[in-house]
């Protein structure tokens, strides 16, 4: 599959590979283009302050876990957060409300997981700000919204911005879609916090505020039974399957491995639209997966299927750097 080679290009090593020398010029295009766009957006403020958590490099990072942990403890602090996303693979030009029984193919994968997990309002739009006044207008108790990606949709206006990253970095360095990068590195300097899912890349600006996130699994449901739990060692010395199509499979998959899982693994580009022929391969055996992956999967897999949720957690620093900028939002 062309997407997983070029992943690997941008992302295996820390220079550009002969293989995308002639990429340079589209490049050069996407930066003039993108910073024409930039230029003449002018961004919308809503009334209530905004978090916006993205990156700039292409493909998950761990943002989704990230929104789900800012959602969880903004409500421990007192505050009634809502979320707005894009709704990747849905058209959403139109802002949408997305509940636990919204269709992946309208919504997209990551709000719905976001509306099953977080319990607050989420709407999803092609521009974030109208799906912002949309929630806002449908819940007038919300009173912080939280973004998942956007970090370079700028019609939004935000007053907080984290940039996620997971272990691979930055890749090679260079510019869609010679490389992984949205946005140059020099980008980071003007963002409240960096987010780091694993190691830190050295070339990360030292100087901007920097987090560690730790991904913790819990315990396995069942795909079809989500009450019914139970812990990795159920699986041990069973014939299993994994799959995961997220940004970096392998995280999903070392995961596992940490669990003492030996399993055959099946990566899938992120986003994957699953077919039932996609599955065949688990008919007789356990299938496990992420939760991005069985919004999607959910009537699909004919054999034994579990789920594993995970959880971010976070220094309680970075929710107190948060709310110093809206304390500064409110004395300005």
């Amino acid at each position: 599959m062309f997407s997983a080679w070029l992943q690997r290009q941008w992302f295996d090593q820390r220079r550009l590979a002969p293989a995308l020398w002639l990429l340079l010029p589209l490049s050069g295009l996407f930066v003039v283009l993108a910073a024409w766009v930039r230029r003449r957006t002018r961004p919308e403020k809503l009334a209530v302050p905004v978090i916006v958590i993205g990156n700039i490099t292409v493909g998950g990072a761990g943002k989704t876990p990230l929104t789900l942990h800012l959602a969880r403890v903004l409500q421990q602090r007192g505050w009634r957060p809502g979320i707005v996303s894009r709704g990747y693979g849905g058209e959403n030009a139109v802002p949408r409300r997305v509940d636990r029984d919204s269709l992946p193919a309208e919504a997209g994968d990551e709000p719905i997981l976001l509306a099953r997990r977080s319990g607050v309002p989420v709407w999803v739009g092609r521009h974030r700000a109208a799906a912002g006044r949309a929630l806002l207008a449908a819940h007038p108790e919300v009173d912080v919204i939280l973004c998942d990606d956007g970090l370079q949709h700028y019609r939004l206006a935000r007053d907080v911005e984290l940039a996620v990253f997971d272990g691979r970095g930055a890749g090679n360095g260079w510019r869609l879609p010679a490389g992984p990068l949205r946005e140059p590195l020099s980008r980071l300097a003007a963002v409240d916090a960096i987010i780091c899912n694993g190691l830190p890349d050295a070339r990360l600006p030292a100087d901007v505020p920097r987090f560690e996130m730790r991904l913790q699994p819990g315990l396995f449901y069942r795909l079809d039974a989500p009450t019914e739990h139970c812990e990795a060692g159920a699986f041990f010395g069973k014939n299993l399957h994994a799959l995961a199509g997220i940004g970096d499979p392998g995280r999903f998959f070392r995961t596992l491995e940490g669990l003492g899982l030996d399993f055959e693994a099946h990566p899938f580009a992120d986003h994957h639209a699953y077919t039932a022929e996609d599955l065949v391969f688990a008919k007789d055996s356990i299938l496990l997966m992420t939760e991005k992956d069985a919004v999607k999967c959910a009537g699909l897999v004919a054999g034994e299927t579990w789920v594993l949720p995970v959880e971010a957690e976070l220094s309680p620093a970075l929710i107190d750097l948060i709310l110093e900028k809206f304390r500064g939002r409110q004395a300005a």
